[in-house]
């Protein structure tokens, strides 16, 4: 009797130390997949912090291409007021001076 729980317990102790030895195994390899996938978490985000930087630089560039193209629409609305103004004023001017010399005229007769 003593002889077969002896032999019991060497088996269960082997047992025991294999199922030990399989879980030590499993939490290594689960210990290396954490790693790997912390480390693609980092690079993952390292490339999202990258391409938000680089978004920023792009939409930068857009808000002062938009600036410099509001500017630039502006200076021409200006030039267009100041075209159309001096085309009005020399279509007034000869009526101007034709009235002028009318009454200029009219005042030598006197």
């Amino acid at each position: 009797q003593l002889h077969l729980t002896m032999s019991e317990k060497n088996e269960l102790t082997k047992s025991l130390e294999m199922v030990q030895n399989e879980l030590q195994q499993k939490e290594g390899e689960m210990k290396r997949e954490i790693s790997v996938y912390k480390d693609r978490l980092l690079q993952a985000e390292k490339e999202h912090q990258e391409a938000n930087q680089k978004n920023e630089v792009e939409i930068e560039a857009c808000r002062e291409k938009i600036s410099s193209l509001e500017h630039f629409i502006s200076s021409q609305k200006l030039e267009i007021e100041h075209l159309r103004s001096n085309k009005e004023q020399p279509n007034n001017s000869p009526k101007e001076a034709h009235q002028t010399l009318g009454e200029l005229l009219k005042t030598e007769v006197r």
